[in-house]
């Protein structure tokens, strides 16, 4: 094999790993985030749970005072009607009583209706407690092993970053330029092998004498389809299956 080949092999697995380990790294932000966003919802379920039983419990009480009220009414239309001797006034402050007991009815069936509330509300807040402990415990637990991979992974990056310039100086300036260019436009497939007489990059079929070149080994040659560099090693078909 061509020693520029072999040269630019090396430098494309070195590349490789780097752009894996970007990738992996790219990623652990928006997991973290996702973690964060479920605690948090979980969090803002509870809190609403919780606002909603404040909210019943002053409705509650509000009905209450007006129960007090009216009982309150009910006892000064009661007075009223034994200082008069008058059988209309009587009979209207009697209205006005039977009136307020059909209100304090009412109010007390509302008041059933947000025990009724408030006892499914009490259940919800439990269940949203539960989710949010759960979702905090989840959320810590794998925040810090995300911290610890972003942590090994910034190592072995750092690592495999430290020599990569070496890697890429041993190859020739023009051969390392065309490979740069080619990294660009085509990502991390630059040098492809052939089988069965086809470019390992876009698997195109490819002429006899690119064949017979990258058999010889004695330039680098390229896919008359796509550009990519090619290589041959002696473990590949490189007749077609025709």
């Amino acid at each position: 094999m061509l020693e520029a080949i072999e040269k630019l092999l090396i430098l494309q697995d070195r590349d490789r790993k780097i752009r894996r380990l970007q990738a992996e790294l790219a990623n652990i932000e928006p997991e973290r985030q996702t973690l964060k966003i479920k605690f948090t919802t979980a969090q803002t379920q509870l809190d609403h749970g919780k606002q909603r039983i404040k909210q019943i419990e002053s409705e509650r009480k509000q009905l209450e005072l007006e129960v007090e009220g009216k009982q309150q009414q009910i006892a000064k239309y009661a007075n009223q009607q034994l200082q008069t001797r008058k059988n209309e006034e009587y009979r209207a402050l009697a209205h006005e009583i039977e009136t307020c007991k059909a209100d304090i009815n009412r109010i007390e069936d509302r008041e059933i209706g947000l025990m009724e509330q408030a006892e499914l509300a009490q259940k919800e807040v439990a269940r949203f407690t539960r989710e949010a402990g759960e979702a905090k415990k989840l959320a810590d637990s794998n925040i810090a092993q995300l911290g610890e991979r972003e942590k090994n992974l910034q190592q072995e990056l750092l690592q495999l970053e430290s020599n990569r310039s070496q890697l890429a100086a041993a190859v020739n300036e023009t051969v390392r330029a065309r490979y740069e260019r080619l990294v660009k436009s085509k990502g991390e497939n630059v040098l492809v092998g052939v089988q069965h007489g086809v470019c390992g990059g876009c698997h195109m079929k490819l002429p006899a004498q690119t064949l017979v070149a990258c058999q010889a080994a004695q330039e680098l040659v390229s896919c008359t389809n796509c550009g990519r560099i090619l290589y041959y090693t002696r473990d590949m078909e490189l007749a077609g299956t025709d």
